[in-house]
């Protein structure tokens, strides 16, 4: 029974005193280590991250900042460059209009040379022709007078005024046919 009494006597809801004293000292000791030494680090660590967070977010901040400012100048840069190309190929359409009419009124001009060059040679192989047809209608026409006439038109000047005169009554039987 001495068991049961000791037992009855320590009752295990209320804590033994010499317990408590060095369990209330081991707590004070560890609260002072803990208040003086770990919390002042743990909070410059905590501030340290902090501070690497927000110069993170700032720094990321400036960062997206440039690259909005890089972005907008590229946009800038992407329009001058298509107003720029676009200037460009209304210039070469202009230009290419312009060499193109160059080359037509060149084309045309040189059409109107050949075609007076034309002409000209034209009214020269007529004047030409018309030449040798008056000396082979004049050689004719006083062969034919001399065997007519049945005297000799030898004489250059009585040929040339017979030949004329044959020449000038042809040209006006042609007019009033006409």
């Amino acid at each position: 029974m001495n068991l049961l009494a000791a037992e009855e006597a320590t009752n295990p809801l209320i804590p033994n005193l010499a317990e408590m004293v060095v369990g209330g000292f081991a707590f004070l000791v560890v609260l002072f280590f803990v208040g003086r030494l770990l919390v002042p680090r743990i909070q410059k660590t905590l501030a340290d991250r902090v501070d690497a967070i927000e110069g993170g977010l700032k720094r990321a901040s400036d960062a997206q900042e440039e690259a909005q400012r890089a972005l907008q100048q590229y946009k800038d840069q992407l329009a001058e460059a298509r107003h720029e190309a676009s200037r460009l190929r209304e210039e070469a359409r202009e230009q290419g209009a312009q060499i193109k009419a160059e080359l037509r009124e060149e084309a045309q001009a040189e059409a109107r040379r050949l075609v007076e060059a034309a002409h000209a040679q034209i009214e020269a192989d007529r004047q030409q022709a018309f030449a040798q047809l008056r000396n082979e209608i004049g050689r004719l026409s006083v062969d034919l007078a001399t065997r007519i006439v049945g005297e000799s038109l030898e004489d250059e000047a009585r040929r040339r005024r017979t030949v004329d005169r044959f020449l000038e009554e042809l040209e006006s039987s042609n007019a009033a046919v006409r």
